[in-house]
């Protein structure tokens, strides 16, 4: 059975594999497709590092200098390097600019499963990097969480 971990609560070492869930939240409109993802994953021994947190508020400041925004940065740059396994979405409707800036910075490690639908504003980037790299990418949400099911069976 999976364990979910949401921002900001710690986590530690764990036995079972972690699974970051990078992807669109564009300050709480994006859907929420971390919640699809923890309901179909849910009965697997996995550990599921989710950023979207309940208490967000989109009027904090976008700065080093806010301690709610540092905090929030800070455990997902600690999740993304703990996590064996990252499962990023990008969505139709979202920008997803810090997902671009995840991808750019986890595209060597492999472990990477993508989800970018050809409507997403930046495909054609996406595409590239992952066939630059040789990550797996898929157009919907269903295809990338069954292939990263796939991935974690081994």
């Amino acid at each position: 059975m999976a364990t979910i971990i949401q921002s900001p609560a710690p986590f530690a070492a764990s036995p079972q594999p972690r699974v970051f869930l990078a992807g669109a939240i564009d300050n709480g409109a994006a859907e929420n497709w971390q919640a699809q993802v923890c309901r179909e994953l849910a009965d697997l021994p996995i550990t599921l590092l989710n950023p979207r947190r309940d208490d967000w508020d989109h009027t904090w400041r976008n700065s080093a200098a806010d301690p709610r925004f540092r905090e929030q940065v800070t455990w997902e740059l600690d999740a993304l390097e703990a996590a064996d396994h990252i499962l990023m979405v990008f969505t139709a409707a979202g920008k997803a600019p810090i997902t671009l800036l995840e991808l750019g910075l986890h595209a060597r490690r492999g472990s990477l499963t993508l989800v970018c639908p050809p409507a997403y504003w930046r495909h054609g980037n996406v595409a590239l990097v992952a066939e630059r790299f040789g990550l797996p990418r898929f157009d919907s949400l269903p295809m990338g969480i069954a292939a990263l099911r796939n991935r974690l069976a081994g």
